[in-house]
């Protein structure tokens, strides 16, 4: 199939883009060029919300279009004015965290949505999708983690254990939490496409377990090379903290859980990686793998004082 990718040379793009050549399709991708493409691919440079960068898609034709990097309904809408509709299938990549706060747990695809969350565009876009009629694939992660990952979430755990610093947790650390490893969504993405059951399906698609943040500190601390016992864990009241201290912790300081049935059931699909290997992974093929350096703990203060 020729297959437009809207990103591919980073973090969920380059493993996803890596799969599709594999199978034998024809790529495009549209980037900003900060990245190296493989050679394989037409590398399209530009920024997508410029008007002129985008006249490059103009009049081209695609039977796959994945949006990878898409924040909100205009961002893939001005794709589609340029492309017209995919003839098989939009593939998008939308946030678990577009759901609202919630009593019942594990989240499931059914869940209501909150139209507040900075991911509200995400959940619009699949409305647009559904409503323009155009076949669509949509995944929704919760913290994707593992090599390339340019978010702050293992990194935070592991800057911290490495240098011997207290890990600052909100409450008793039995707030549970939810991780998966990028291999695995990219290659459910690429399965997608393949199968004519995901057409206009919304997926759940992360780590099949929960872990509580006390445990996720313990597991990280393993994938260092740290014995857990020798860590020490901070605890925090986030209740009485201002909204710019709240950002200092790198997770969501609320249960965040979801139910991931559905993708495993209808794309034959499981993670390869469970919590333990997925940080392995990440500290082993990426975060070992970096230049020294010292971290900024400032914002840690800010934290404990609360």
């Amino acid at each position: 199939m020729r297959i437009l990718v809207m990103g591919g040379t980073r973090f969920v793009g380059k493993p996803l883009v890596q799969q599709l050549l594999a199978a034998g399709h024809t790529l495009t991708l549209f980037t900003r060029g900060r990245l190296s493409a493989p050679a394989a691919v037409t590398h399209l440079l530009g920024d997508r919300t410029d008007d002129a960068a985008l006249g490059q898609l103009e009049g081209q034709r695609f039977d796959v279009i994945v949006d990878s990097s898409g924040r909100n309904r205009d961002d893939s809408a001005r794709v589609v004015e340029r492309t017209g509709p995919p003839s098989h299938r939009f593939v998008y990549v939308s946030s678990a965290g577009v759901y609202a706060d919630s009593q019942l747990w594990p989240l499931d695809e059914n869940s209501p949505t909150d139209p507040a969350s900075r991911h509200a565009g995400k959940a619009e876009t699949e409305q647009w999708l559904r409503q323009q009629g155009i076949p669509f694939t949509s995944f929704r992660p919760t913290y994707i983690v593992g090599p390339g990952n340019y978010n702050p979430v293992e990194s935070w755990f592991f800057d911290r254990i490495l240098q011997g610093r207290p890990v600052p947790l909100p409450g008793d650390g039995s707030t549970i939490t939810q991780l998966g490893h990028v291999l695995d969504l990219a290659t459910a993405m690429a399965r997608s496409i393949e199968v004519e059951a995901a057409a206009n399906r919304i997926y759940n698609c992360t780590g099949s377990q929960g872990v509580t943040f006390r445990g996720l500190v313990e597991a990280a601390a393993r994938a260092a090379g740290v014995e857990p016992a020798t860590v020490t864990i901070r605890s925090f009241d986030p209740a009485g903290l201002d909204p710019k201290a709240r950002k200092a912790f790198p997770l969501r300081m609320a249960h965040f859980l979801t139910d991931t049935q559905r993708v495993r059931r209808e794309l034959a699909w499981e993670p390869a990686y469970d919590l333990e290997a997925t940080l392995a992974d990440s500290f082993t093929a990426d975060y070992g793998l970096r230049p020294a350096s010292q971290p900024d703990f400032s914002a840690d203060d800010a934290l404990l004082a609360g």
